[in-house]
């Protein structure tokens, strides 16, 4: 599998990409285009223009921002459309790992889960579950796919995206587009661009230069509009001081100049900043309301300080794309039915398919039949489904991983099940309480208010987290104040709702909300409002302590003792809106996997997170199983990979370091997170595997690691320049004793005629391949001739990267097996 970008797009992209040089100053280019003179567009067709010109300003406006539906279906947004014209409302819903309605749908796994298997048609058919269940659930615009690349391993929304490397990312985003708009529903990529962290996301000013965003971030972007992205969405972020959803270079310059995007432009939420500034820059529809592009926009117009052409032509995008859709003149095809069978199916395909295998010794994987397994850790119990915030959906079930373990050891192996990492807190005693009080289950009723005013008596210094479980709306959520200090305020703006997804919901269902305190031995004032509300409220208020942690780790190292396999389940909960603070696994749960590795080397940890880990434990795991967030099917994979029923076929989209000081944005915070409002790309286009080249660093894991169960070999290497790119052919060989999935990948290496900056090597194709035992196949991958060129900054266009290249083959990029060479020419 190779670049996306058709050879035809590339010429015209070459040719347009010439430009002037406004790039001094924006560190982008701004080329001589219709799009970037103050001029109106083409028409879109005859049917868009008739209704442009019958179209009120008023309605005209109402087309370009997000309005309240009258008929929600819990979708993230809606437009109105015009009922006097027939032109249809839309509805816009997330959905980057399935539909996110309040109804049920497929919860797939998430994208980086998908992206681990290096399957285009598997992205395809990823996009096509989400694109006829979107149509199926009343949808018109999917808020996906996300495109932006992992920069850093905190970032919140590493699991909703798809890799550090542009070439994979834009090959599995094109693939996924042409999935979901082939079922009819609309595709919106996003997050244009260098969306990438949620840190100060919505001020946060990334700085990049041309060369940099050209060969790594727009890459996806541009993937996306060679085949027909209907929508793109602004990112939060300011790009080169610029907020990104006014910002002229990237919105009409390089989207619309150069790709030659005929879609249209949407806010993030709430990303809107200025009327004028943005719509003439290129921006056409503010989600999800019209605080800038409702009454303001009017005015602009009446007033003289907006030509009313902009608004048209921001009506004529939109109104284009529904046209091509079959949204205006009623060709669009029925809403199908939703095919729950099928969804399930390919969320347990892909489940299988993304699992990478990351360690294991000793054979420990795959399990046996027999003997006995302990099952640890709170994920075992809890499916881990998805993460927080968009890309939560209602699934049809979700299985619990030990009752899959269960089914699939049948009866000959005993599966026993034990915590070992609390989640959800433990009852405080009544006696902690003056006056004595049972915290556990406490309802109000509604109309009422209960309240506590006592005191919380410690026996020993120590630190507790204090869980509040509640079932009211968070606005309502009991008030504890402890020595006056309010343990659970709510949080800022979007905070309440970017929460977490495993951890902010109890297994009954109650929201959950966590503080940790250092106490001192002693009596502390307690004091507890809580109000009934409309509907009443049962709320309860548990403990975390050091005795509770050290006893869950001691029965679970007592578990593992008396099993022959262990299998522990770690969770790492992401969620958009928030970064991480450390590769660490949160919680107890090194101690956890410590003691049970100690007292039983055959244990397999299976990590539900949403990126990278550092493991300090890892010499002494049997295995480590990298699942991320599986989807709903998620218990059935897991069990079939660890019991040999399917090879492991993951490998890494993104480098895995070591620790949190050895990796390409560590110890320099104008890099991550930012410095008086400023990030900066100064590792240039050294992102991900590329750094640790660069750098010379080891990473834990290079970026394309994965085991299978059986073991590949590598020959043969050849490879040709065809004038349009490299085909470079080789033979893989299945050299163990069980079928398995290889994923052979080719690097390339720099340029000698080029002056420009170059990584070591960069990823040039991949395969994935089912080989039986002993198969052998021989194999030939394109290298296109975009990843084989650099971007000139003089010439502001591509540079074929010329001369004789250094072409490797291997299993990852710490694992390179064959090396040749190839001169490449104009």
């Amino acid at each position: 599998m190779t670049d996306t970008v058709s050879r035809r797009s590339a010429l015209r992209l070459l040719g347009g990409a010439i430009a002037v040089a406004s790039a001094a100053t924006t560190g982008l280019v701004s080329p001589t285009h219709a799009y970037a003179q103050a001029r109106p567009e083409a028409g879109a067709g005859p049917r868009v223009e008739g209704l442009l010109a019958r179209l009120t300003l008023d309605e005209k406006i109402s087309l370009l921002h997000g309005a309240t539906d009258p008929d929600s279906l819990g979708q993230a947004g809606y437009l109105p459309g015009v009922p006097r014209l027939k032109i249809p409302p839309l509805r816009l819903t997330d959905g980057p790992a399935g539909v996110r309605v309040t109804a049920h749908a497929t919860a797939l796994p998430a994208p980086v889960l998908l992206a681990s298997a290096f399957d285009p048609d598997l992205a395809r058919r990823y996009g096509q579950v989400v694109g006829r269940e979107g149509r199926a659930l009343g949808q018109d615009v999917l808020l996906s796919p996300m495109v932006n690349l992992i920069r850093t391993p905190y970032a919140g929304r590493n699991f909703e995206t798809l890799s550090e490397d542009p070439l994979l990312a834009g090959d599995l985003v094109a693939a996924e587009i042409k999935g979901i708009q082939g079922e009819g529903l609309i595709a919106t990529v996003k997050h244009f661009a260098l969306n990438n962290q949620e840190k100060n996301r919505d001020s946060i000013d990334v700085r990049a230069d041309e060369q940099t965003m050209h060969e790594l971030e727009l890459r996806g972007f541009e993937a996306a509009v060679e085949v027909g992205a209907g929508a793109v969405m602004g990112a939060y972020n300011k790009v080169n001081g610029t907020f990104a959803c006014e910002n002229k270079p990237l919105l009409t310059d390089i989207l619309r100049g150069q790709w030659g995007f005929d879609g249209w432009v949407m806010t993030d939420w709430f990303a809107a900043h200025s009327t004028v500034a943005a719509i003439t820059a290129g921006l056409d529809m503010e989600m999800p309301d019209g605080m800038y592009f409702g009454a303001p926009l009017k005015s602009a117009v009446q007033n003289g300080s907006l030509p009313e052409w902009y608004v048209d032509r921001a009506v004529r995008r939109i109104l284009g794309v529904m046209d091509r859709f079959g949204l205006l003149d009623g060709s669009v095809p029925p809403r199908p039915a939703r095919n729950a069978k099928a969804g399930a199916a390919l969320a347990l395909e892909v489940a299988k398919a993304g699992a990478t295998l990351l360690h294991n010794e000793n054979r420990t994987l795959p399990l046996t039949d027999g003997g006995s397994i302990a099952v640890i850790g709170p994920t075992g119990t809890l499916p881990f489904v998805s993460g927080g915030g968009s890309a939560h959906v209602v699934p049809d079930h979700a299985d619990s991983p030990l009752d899959a373990i269960r089914a699939r050891a049948g009866a000959r192996t005993r599966v026993t099940y034990t915590l070992g990492e609390d989640l959800f807190g433990k009852a405080i005693p009544a006696s902690a309480f003056t006056p004595a009080f049972a915290s556990e289950g406490l309802r109000v009723e509604a109309g009422k208010t209960w309240q506590y005013d006592g005191s919380l008596t410690v026996t020993e210094p120590d630190e507790w987290t204090f869980v509040l479980h509640f079932d009211s709306a968070p606005a309502a959520r009991p008030q504890v104040l402890l020595d006056g200090q309010e343990l659970f305020p709510l949080a800022p703006g979007y905070g309440e709702y970017f929460s977490g997804g495993l951890v902010s919901t109890a297994p009954d269902g109650l929201a959950v909300r966590r503080k940790t305190l250092t106490l001192t031995r002693g009596t502390h004032t307690l004091k507890i409002t809580a109000q009934g509300g409309d509907t009443g409220l049962l709320f309860r208020l548990r403990r975390i302590t050091t005795a509770t942690r050290a006893q869950d780790v001691a029965e679970a190292a007592t578990a593992a003792h008396a099993a022959r396999s262990v299998v522990l389940f770690a969770y790492e909960d992401a969620t958009e809106g928030l970064d991480r603070d450390t590769l660490e696994l949160p919680g107890n749960q090194a101690r956890l996997i410590a003691a049970v590795t100690a007292a039983n080397p055959r244990t397999t940890v299976v990590l539900n997170t949403s990126s990278a880990t550092s493991m300090p434990w890892l010499a002494k795991t049997g295995a480590v199983l990298q699942m991320y967030y599986p989807g709903q099917e998620g218990a059935a994979a897991t069990a079939a990979v660890l019991f040999g029923d399917c090879d492991p076929g993951g490998r890494l989209t993104q480098s895995f370091p070591v620790d949190d000081t050895h990796h390409p944005v560590a110890g320099d915070p104008l890099r991550y997170p930012g410095v008086n409002g400023t990030e900066e790309y100064s590792e240039r286009i050294h992102v991900g595997y590329r750094w640790y080249d660069a750098e010379g660093v080891r990473p834990l894991y290079p970026f394309g690691h994965g085991l299978s169960y059986t073991s590949f070999s590598y020959g043969d290497v050849s490879a040709r320049w065809t004038g349009h790119g490299l085909d470079v052919t080789f033979t893989v060989r299945n050299t163990g004793h069980r079928d398995g999935i290889a994923v052979p990948q080719i690097y390339v290496g720099r340029s000698p005629d080029l002056q420009l900056d170059q990584a070591v090597r960069v990823l040039g194709g991949y395969r994935r391949l089912a080989l039986r035992r002993g198969e052998r196949r021989r194999v030939t991958v394109r290298v296109a001739a975009r990843t084989l060129s650099s971007w000139d900054v003089k010439r502001h266009a591509w540079a074929l990267g010329t001369g004789r290249r250094s072409v490797w083959v291997g299993a990852s990029a710490g694992d390179l097996r064959e090396r040749t060479s190839v001169v490449v020419k104009r």
